[in-house]
């Protein structure tokens, strides 16, 4: 009995000192595993770069066809590499038409400017201006004006030039842009707006959305309208209206199209120009699109001096005489007579055609439609998205009000506005309905909208980030430390590493508890003996 009582005590601190071994190993791992995680996490969160806090601007004006707008953005300093921070801070409309209007004296088109560019002057610091970077960027107006007198459209914009060289700003360049830039641009500030290029996932890191589809533009100027829109990597690449785009290191193939002469404006004239052909009086005519008892003249010129209309002119053409338009109020008419605008025919009832023989592929997914068509379905009292029933609907009942009825449905009454909203709704369902091809089905799938948040949609911001390379093109906009794959299984290992120490752990602690009571019960029984 001695014996044993003797060897006791060393027996139980050889045992205690056996479960200690395995039991700090594990809370050594346990450790370790917990901080690994911690810093890859903490990694990723921080891996950006380090500015200087504040805020930077820039400034675009989009010189369109019948006006010019100027554009304020800012965007916080710090996350300059970031997506989704820049924003619209300011936007003023210049006065007076589109800088196309001054090819006769090119020296006259700055001027306009002064009013909107004092009020951007407010906008931004005194210490930041000379840092701010300012674009023009004009669009179809120009593009016509180049085609009919290149001399005239490099005079406008070496005087614009010229003007914004004395401006206290960073002007890097006022140039025309190509219809299809228009368009992409367009695309690309519709999803950036939305978000679709990059979001954040579980880390707070931007990636690629996973499963998220990019929305079409569709964007209706005063001289041309464009479409865009992702496709499928298997349509045809034999076409130069099929672009592969790449953003954020991931490649869209998109397809892009702009219609010269087909804006709303433009269409108008082409329209006029018809109804005086095919009329037998040359001097006074009705127009089915014109609102009941409107009367309005124009002369000659204001109908004939477009490109889009030279080849309509009649023989015995006069750009001084007055020509008079009597509205009769009749939708029925105008949509019969709006539809000769388009050539259906060329595309032989081919189903990747729009019109005039243009290549494009089936439109499928969501689309915004901003600008001229945002503004005719709000003068329809609509907005966002809704039925093509409801669109002919309002179309009908618009068209058939008189002219002194239209103060009351438009809220900013404008004659040159209100005269064509009639003319521009049936204009819209032949160019989405007939010539995109949207139908019954398809047509709730655009959604009318004119800017997201406050950030007007429109082709200058998508200029402005491509230009200031807010949106890199061949690599993604924060690289990960590791591969994304490499990354989770780094995780996943050490994961499980922590789960595996935690029930050792746990193990360890109730096989002691069990120990100690077995030990109790033992030296109870020695002692009772």
């Amino acid at each position: 009995m001695f014996t044993v009582l003797t060897r006791q005590p060393c027996e139980q601190a050889g045992l205690k000192a056996f479960s200690r071994t395995p039991a700090i190993i594990a809370l050594v791992f346990l450790l370790l595993s917990v901080v690994v995680l911690v810093a890859i996490t903490l990694i990723q969160i921080h891996q950006k770069e380090v500015l200087l806090p504040g805020l930077k601007y820039g400034i675009v004006l989009d010189a369109g066809s019948s006006r010019t707008t100027v554009y304020v953005y800012e965007w916080p300093a710090e996350k300059e590499n970031n997506t989704g921070v820049v924003s619209q801070t300011f936007k003023c409309n210049v006065k007076g038409p589109g800088i196309s209007s001054y090819g006769k004296n090119p020296q006259d088109a700055p001027r306009a400017f002064e009013d909107c560019m004092q009020k951007v002057k407010e906008q931004i610091p005194a210490q930041l201006r000379g840092s701010t970077r300012i674009y023009l960027g004009a669009t179809a107006g120009m593009r016509l004006l180049r085609l009919q007198n290149e001399t005239a459209a490099n005079e406008v914009l070496a005087s614009i030039q010229h003007y914004f060289k004395s401006q206290p700003f960073d002007f890097r360049d006022a140039q025309i842009i190509s219809g299809q830039e228009e368009g992409i641009y367009g695309w690309i500030t519709a999803n950036y707006l939305m978000g679709n290029f990059l979001e954040k996932n579980l880390w707070h890191m931007w990636v690629h959305p996973n499963g998220v589809e990019t929305t079409g533009a569709l964007d209706l100027g005063g001289a041309s309208t464009q479409i865009s829109f992702a496709t499928g990597e298997k349509v045809g690449l034999n076409t130069s209206d099929i672009m592969k785009v790449p953003l954020y290191g991931y490649v869209y193939t998109l397809y892009t199209h702009s219609f010269q002469c087909y804006g709303r404006n433009e269409a108008e004239k082409r329209f006029l120009a018809t109804l005086l052909q095919n009329s037998t009086t040359k001097t006074r005519l009705t127009n089915p699109c014109y609102p009941r008892n409107y009367i309005t003249n124009f002369t000659g010129d204001r109908i004939f001096d477009s490109l889009c209309t030279e080849g309509l002119r009649p023989g015995s053409y006069e750009p001084s005489a007055i020509i008079t338009f009597e509205g009769t109020g009749d939708p029925s008419l105008c949509r019969e007579k709006v539809a000769s605008l388009f050539n259906f025919s060329a595309c032989h009832d081919q189903e990747d055609c729009s019109f005039v023989g243009v290549y494009q592929p089936k439109v499928k997914g969501s689309f915004v439609a901003f600008a001229g068509f945002y503004y005719t379905a709000s003068a329809m009292n609509l907005s966002g998205s809704f039925s093509l029933n409801s669109f002919n609907s309002s179309t009908w009942n618009f068209c058939s009000q008189s002219w002194n009825q239209l103060p009351l449905l438009l809220p900013r009454f404008d004659e040159v506005y209100a005269r064509s909203y009639c003319f521009s709704a049936h204009y819209i369902y032949h160019l989405l309905v007939n010539g995109y091809k949207f139908t019954e089905e398809t047509w709730p799938q655009i959604h009318f909208k004119k800017e997201v948040g406050n950030s007007s949609i429109a082709w200058s911001l998508g200029y402005m980030l491509s230009l200031t390379n807010h949106i890199p093109a061949e690599s993604p906009l924060i690289r990960l430390p590791v591969k994304p794959s490499a990354f989770l299984c780094t995780v996943s290992f050490f994961s499980v590493v922590t789960l595996l120490c935690l029930a050792f752990l746990v193990y360890l602690c109730a096989s002691s508890r069990n120990q100690r009571r077995a030990q109790h019960t033992f030296s109870h029984a020695v002692d009772s003996a």
